[in-house]
């Protein structure tokens, strides 16, 4: 082959590269997930969490300290994780202080996450107390995703949402998007948790 062919095809094949990795990093300097505020009412519903335990939804969120929802389960290898992380670096940020704060992942996949399941889920995350798995009937859960807008026909399917609720007002900031540790404490922060 022609060297100067070789060198072309190179060209042609690295410069979009650069271009994209000096995007990206233009990118990550600025926002990169969508935030609203937003009412919710939730079902009364009763959920059960990694323990076996039966939990009313109502009385876990609506109390007077900050709380954090997110969508989850425990078989996903995309989004879970990543929003799964977030809690583990809240939790490790926050130290003794991360029991001002309640954690709570709803599973999306109620057929196949049983309490032992996210039992051993939040294990992998080392999850501190504080932080609940819930499960629960499928029209439960259906019922959950609806209240906050949410609903996934299919778990394959589902979005990176995080939706954090503010006690003075009762509002929740709806996040849309996989945040960087910083911005999920800065949005933390902006919801009185500190």
């Amino acid at each position: 082959m022609n060297v100067s062919f070789i060198k072309t095809v190179q060209s042609l094949f690295i410069i979009p590269v650069m271009v994209l990795a000096l995007a990206g990093g233009a990118e990550a300097a600025t926002t990169t997930y969508k935030r609203t505020i937003e009412k919710y009412v939730m079902p009364d519903v009763t959920l059960i969490n990694q323990d076996g335990k039966k939990v009313r939804l109502k009385s876990l969120v609506e109390i007077d300290k900050p709380v954090i929802v997110d969508f989850i389960y425990g078989t996903c290898t995309t989004i879970c994780p990543v929003l799964s992380a977030g809690f583990t670096n809240l939790q490790r940020k926050l130290g003794p202080d991360s029991q001002k704060v309640r954690l709570v992942s709803i599973t999306i996949d109620p057929e196949n996450d049983t309490p032992k399941v996210m039992k051993e889920y939040l294990a992998r995350y080392q999850a501190k107390p504080g932080w609940d798995f819930l499960t629960g009937s499928r029209k439960d859960i259906d019922r959950v995703m609806n209240a906050f807008n949410s609903y996934y026909r299919n778990k394959m399917d589902h979005k990176p949402l995080t939706f954090i609720r503010t006690p003075a007002d009762g509002k929740w900031i709806k996040i849309y998007g996989l945040i960087s540790t910083s911005e999920f404490m800065n949005e933390c922060q902006k919801a009185g948790i500190k």
